[in-house]
């Protein structure tokens, strides 16, 4: 029998104050709520039993955080390509505020200004996948929700713009990409689960 194929999961961090307003949280270093912090441990039951070859986080404490409570503080490497998108002067609005300036504006297409346009996470998360996929076994990545999204474009070989867009994810969510068949067909194997966070 074959060994399985590896996958590479990703699990967003817990709320946060911005989390629950809607304000774009990029760089800013905001700490997880009481709330988050309760369903990253949430998560980490549901990750309970898991092997994991590698670990890796953004250094970010939102998910560095989550990592820690979940379970994989001790192993976790951090990797400053986990980073969310970088919002520039988009930091800290909300999406109707930034539609009052700019309507039809799309950070999957347009980017933000003084930040990331989609090129440049797209090299980043290009760059993530370039690495885990050299690892033998699975992977678990722990970061944030734009941020995720593109990798799993990028995962996909469609780029940054394509599907992200299409690929909501929820606060202490977990996600996995693996391959359909072989090695030269990525795909999805699970998306947005969050089951466990329920009360």
């Amino acid at each position: 029998m074959s060994a399985a194929l590896p996958m590479v999961y990703l699990a967003r961090h817990g709320e946060t104050a911005w989390t629950l307003s809607g304000q774009h949280t990029g760089l800013t270093d905001l700490p997880l709520t009481p709330n988050g912090e309760r369903n990253a441990k949430r998560l980490g039951e549901r990750l309970k039993g898991m092997q994991f070859a590698k670990v890796f986080t953004s250094p970010l404490q939102r998910a560095a955080r989550t990592c820690e409570l979940a379970g994989f503080g001790a192993v976790a490497e951090t990797d400053p390509d986990l980073v969310e998108w970088n919002y520039g002067q988009y930091e800290g609005f909300r999406l109707d505020e930034i539609l009052l300036q700019r309507p039809g504006w799309d950070i999957f297409r347009d980017g933000c200004p003084g930040g990331e346009s989609p090129a440049q996470i797209g090299e980043r998360a290009d760059r993530v996948v370039r690495r885990v996929r050299l690892v033998s076994g699975n992977v678990l990545l722990f970061s944030s929700g734009h941020f995720l999204r593109v990798l799993a474009s990028s995962w996909l070989t469609l780029g940054p713009a394509c599907a992200a867009r299409y690929l909501l994810l929820s606060t202490a969510s977990l996600s996995a990409l693996g391959y359909e068949h072989n090695l030269s067909q990525p795909a999805i194997r699970l998306w947005n689960e969050d089951h466990h966070v329920a009360a």
